[in-house]
């Protein structure tokens, strides 16, 4: 999975979980799904950390076009306009 697909799994476990307000449902198997959550958003926050990293030979920290527009997308955000870069 990449970090937007963990980001967005992450999401839809918790909304499988919570009220249209969010407020938590409480029930058998609720620990399980919690936990899978959590470990969703860890793995998303860590691919998006990664993203930034530099990669070797690059003078700059930015992540490629394409990978910036797929967590733009997830977010709900507009991405920034590609540059001669990506």
């Amino acid at each position: 999975m990449t970090g937007p697909e963990h980001y967005r799994e992450a999401e839809r476990l918790m909304a499988s979980v919570t009220t249209e307000r969010g407020a938590l449902l409480i029930g058998d198997g609720i620990t399980e799904i919690l936990g899978a959550a959590q470990v969703h958003a860890m793995l998303a926050q860590a691919a998006a950390t990664a993203m930034g990293a530099p990669l070797d030979g690059e003078a700059d920290s930015g992540m490629p076009h394409r990978d910036a527009e797929a967590w733009c997308d997830v977010a709900g955000v507009k991405p920034p306009k590609r540059g001669d870069a990506g």
